[in-house]
């Protein structure tokens, strides 16, 4: 008998950045955009095209996360997107 809802909690570095984390991308009046992870507080950054602040974001991400098992911080797991909502992800 199995249950479908255990959760394996990730443990290395790989293992969170193959989690797929809702992004949110903000142009910015100025130019630019402001890219950010809401499921990891502070995970932020700017880039001046979308593809610039999306890959800003996948550093900060990694850095983030690293910085965070190396403190041995809670990493909080991607919270789970509604079917009929659209989200990057990084």
């Amino acid at each position: 008998m199995s249950n479908s809802n255990v959760q394996i909690q990730p443990q290395s570095l790989e293992d969170y950045l193959g989690l797929k984390y809702a992004i949110t991308l903000i142009p910015e009046a100025e130019g630019g955009y402001t890219a950010l992870i809401a499921d990891l507080p502070g995970c932020m950054t700017q880039g001046e095209t979308l593809q610039e602040a999306i890959d800003n974001l996948k550093e900060a991400q990694q850095v983030w996360i690293e910085t965070a098992l190396e403190f041995g911080d809670q990493i909080p797991l991607p919270t789970p997107q509604s079917p009929w909502r659209s989200s990057g992800s990084v």
